[in-house]
């Protein structure tokens, strides 16, 4: 009788927690590699080593015993890498040099969704980079950043969606640049109003603040952005400071 293996579950999470200086091995996922050597594989184990990916494909299984690897048991889950890099295809990014494929030696930073979400290629990419809630899990440099619907620490977007609001109070008010051109009101309702070499209102849309960076929707459809840099916002090369408060 084959041996039972913990899956994307809290016990699954307890298992690679505790496996310290061990091998972790997902077991019997169709794995997407990206790889232009390697492709598509099905019913492939995936072995971790640190935070590398050792070996990719069917049977490695056979060996977890002796290696004493950490079994995590991906059936009817499907494998791509957390992050694509079209450069590996075309030559001109080493294979498995760091992160964009599975292939052996690439970064262990990949996301696992279930099959049934994944019939095909489009609604795979879709789930994996679209639907954070449908995501089992993801691991970066061999660690679980996300697991069974949990968010693990590091960085989370989970609050940015298009219909919340993200204001830093700190950064709500009229920001002006070095030459007097642009002036940037931010509002307590994340809105925001430009002036533009006397013209007012010459954009108009949201913003989100996210620690020090600053996304813009404006209202005729263009997504912008800026860096807060100490006491400066630094927006499509314009340096601006906060007007103090009248």
């Amino acid at each position: 009788m084959s041996k039972t293996h913990p899956a994307f579950t809290t016990g699954g999470l307890a298992a690679v927690r505790t496996r310290a200086d061990r091998p972790l091995l997902l077991t019997n996922a169709t794995v997407h590699t990206f790889d232009p050597l390697i492709g598509v594989m099905c019913d492939a184990d995936v072995l971790i080593g640190g935070s590398v990916i050792v070996g990719i494909g069917p049977g490695i299984v056979t060996a977890a015993e002796d290696d004493d690897a950490v079994v995590i048991d991906a059936s009817d889950t499907v494998i791509l890498p957390a992050r694509l890099d079209v450069g590996t295809a075309l030559g001109t990014v080493e294979r498995g040099s760091g992160a964009g494929t599975l292939a052996p030696g690439s970064d262990a930073s990949f996301v696992v969704v279930a099959s049934d979400h994944a019939p095909d290629l489009p609604a795979v990419l879709h789930a994996a980079y679209a639907r954070h809630d449908l995501l089992l899990a993801v691991l970066k440099d061999g660690q679980p950043t996300h697991w069974a619907g949990e968010h693990l620490g590091g960085a989370s977007t989970a609050s940015l969606q298009p219909e919340s609001v993200a204001v830093d109070p700190r950064r709500v008010g009229v920001w002006v640049d070095t030459e007097d051109f642009l002036h940037q009101e931010l509002t307590a309702g994340g809105r925001y109003d430009e002036t533009r070499g006397g013209r007012p209102h010459a954009f108009q849309g949201r913003y989100w603040v996210d620690g020090d960076r600053i996304d813009y929707l404006d209202d005729l459809g263009f997504w912008a952005f800026g860096r807060f840099i100490g006491d400066t916002l630094h927006h499509a090369g314009y340096t601006m400071h906060q007007q103090a408060s009248r």
